[in-house]
């Protein structure tokens, strides 16, 4: 299925209402309710793109700048960049409410992701876009040509460790024009 003709993507603002958002993924919800707002407008530390359609959140994707050691590259990668960090757009989060799975909602918020990849490489520079992949999207991402990192310390204690994933923003599709 395709997403709704009056989808739009946009920066989530302080008057939208995510009380009533639902993934299916309780962490990712709980994110949204109470902590997108104030990341974005109180501490500045990322953004949170919302796919609305009459004033109905039905995804979101939370983003921010972020710089990747060369080291954690594929080797191929690795021989083609200088030996310093490199800055990346973080896909934090992507969600897509439970009942519009299945509609391209999670592409378009991707597509929007990408676009903005662009956009930062042309206003400040951007290698790519990084992803913690929770266990059961490593598939999806994979999918969509990214690749696993070397793995850095740290842990979530007893939640299953996310996959560090890049994709290298040659492989991803130049945005078309007037496009977010």
């Amino acid at each position: 299925m395709s997403p709704p003709d009056e989808l739009v993507i946009r920066p989530l603002e302080p008057s939208d209402d995510r009380s009533a958002f639902r993934s299916g993924n309780i962490d990712l919800d709980r994110f949204f309710q109470r902590y997108a707002g104030q990341n974005q407008f109180r501490h500045h530390i990322g953004t949170t793109w919302v796919a609305v359609t009459e004033a109905r959140i039905l995804g979101f994707a939370t983003i921010s700048a972020a710089h990747l050691e060369v080291g954690a590259l594929p080797a191929a990668l690795r021989r083609k960049l200088p030996a310093y960090p490199l800055p990346v757009l973080r896909l934090a989060r992507l969600a897509v409410a439970e009942e519009s799975k299945g509609l391209g909602i999670g592409r378009e918020l991707l597509r929007a992701v990408f676009n903005l990849a662009w956009r930062m490489a042309g206003d400040f520079g951007c290698v790519g876009v990084v992803v913690d992949a929770k266990p059961n999207a490593v598939d999806f991402y994979e999918r969509l040509g990214f690749s696993a990192l070397a793995h850095g310390k740290g842990g979530l204690g007893d939640r299953p460790e996310p996959t560090a994933m890049f994709l290298e923003l040659g492989a991803i599709p130049k945005p078309t024009v007037g496009k977010s």
